[in-house]
């Protein structure tokens, strides 16, 4: 880690942070002030007034927390196979999953909403987790690679002379080791799997199963364009994210930069 100690360099790089910072800041001001245009607190009002706030918090949260599950449980064991264990072939297989990283969303929704119609997963919210949470494993995957790398393969070889088979180590010895890659992990995915937008909007038309990040949409119609209401419901969408990633930031960079550096 850097240390500056003389007050210049401080200042500049305070300057050089705020720079950065304010092309995200602004908007986000932008988008608070604009929701309190007009009735002020009353626009959030209007928002939970419609009824459909606890059905779309509770899809997200769901979506949120089985992407997470998922994505956790399969990196974890992918990461520690190529690794750890002794595969054949196993680089081909890593970069081949590597190669998922350069398929775009956008590219993947019809092929995506054809295999959700055929095996009849249209309109639920598994039709959102199982791409979302596939999306997210070889990215996470090469993160936590390179964090089991850092672990020595003397703690395993240690364990397996007391007695121990291939998943007691993992279970027991490893996993308890990654609890800062799982911290990132969890962050990633679940601002992935809550921010999602194009496929909750493609796969889920029953109202019942929309999500928090379609909200806006509920105040623009063919005849309605209510900006207040928009405002209002996209600040609403994003307080819950905003908590947990400061809930967990501490734990996300530790972990980004453990991932990033064998």
């Amino acid at each position: 880690m850097l240390v500056t100690r003389s007050l210049g360099s401080k200042i500049v790089i305070q300057l050089v942070v705020t720079l950065m910072a304010l092309p995200f800041l602004l908007p986000l001001v932008a988008m608070v002030q604009g929701s309190l245009g007009g009735r002020g607190l009353g626009n959030y009002v209007k928002v939970w007034e419609t009824g459909v706030l606890p059905t779309y918090l509770l899809n997200s949260v769901l979506i949120s927390v089985f992407a997470i599950l998922i994505v956790y449980a399969c990196t974890m064991l992918a990461a520690f196979g190529f690794s750890k264990l002794r595969i054949a072939g196993k680089e081909i297989w890593f970069w081949a999953l590597l190669l998922a990283l350069t398929m775009p969303e956008a590219v993947l929704l019809t092929p995506l909403f054809v295999t959700a119609s055929t095996f009849d997963m249209y309109n639920q919210l598994v039709a959102v987790i199982l791409p979302v949470a596939a999306l997210q494993i070889p990215f996470t995957t090469l993160l936590a690679r390179n964090f089991y790398d850092g672990i020595p393969s003397e703690i395993m070889d240690a364990a397996r002379v007391d007695g121990a088979n291939i998943w007691q180590v993992f279970w027991r010895v490893v996993l308890p080791l990654t609890r800062p890659i799982a911290a990132a992990i969890v962050v990633l995915t679940l601002i992935a799997a809550w921010n999602a937008y194009l496929l909750p909007m493609l796969m889920l038309n029953d109202p019942g199963r929309q999500v928090l990040t379609l909200l806006p949409s509920y105040f623009v119609s063919q005849y309605t364009n209510d900006q207040t209401g928009v405002l209002a419901a996209a600040v609403i969408a994003a307080v819950p994210m905003l908590v947990a990633y400061l809930a967990l930031q501490k734990y996300f960079e530790r972990g980004l930069a453990a991932g990033a550096l064998k």
